[in-house]
């Protein structure tokens, strides 16, 4: 079945540019693509070691922000007993515990990922 169809706003020099032009685009995307693996290739043990160094790197920075995280929830607690207790409300002592068990909790998980990991 034949399509009659012309559209009006196209004329026949721009839709073979048209196609050359997204020929062209189709066939850079797979020589990329192609390429991409030669490119991205590299040794295995390499590649681990680099992201261990990383990561060991990283990892002091982030068990300061942890403790830094901690210091801060730890003072808004506070406050928050403080103000529970002022106010001479029943659950304060269910508040002071969860509050000292997460600061506590938040002190000791970032030790023991220090000792298991070794660094």
């Amino acid at each position: 079945m034949k399509n009659n169809l012309k559209s009006p706003f196209i004329s026949p020099k721009r839709s073979i540019a048209a196609k050359w032009w997204l020929l062209s685009v189709t066939l850079i995307c797979y020589e990329m693509l192609a390429n991409a693996g030669n490119v991205l290739a590299q040794d295995g043990n390499a590649g681990i070691q680099q992201a261990t160094t990383m990561v060991q790197g990283y990892f002091s920075t982030g068990c300061t922000l942890m403790y830094a995280i901690g210091a801060v929830v730890g003072i808004v607690g506070a406050i928050k007993v403080y103000q529970k207790w002022n106010a001479g409300e029943p659950d304060t002592g269910k508040v002071a515990a969860s509050w000292f068990g997460s600061c506590i909790f938040l002190v000791v998980v970032a030790t023991v990922i220090k000792s298991f990991f070794g660094l």
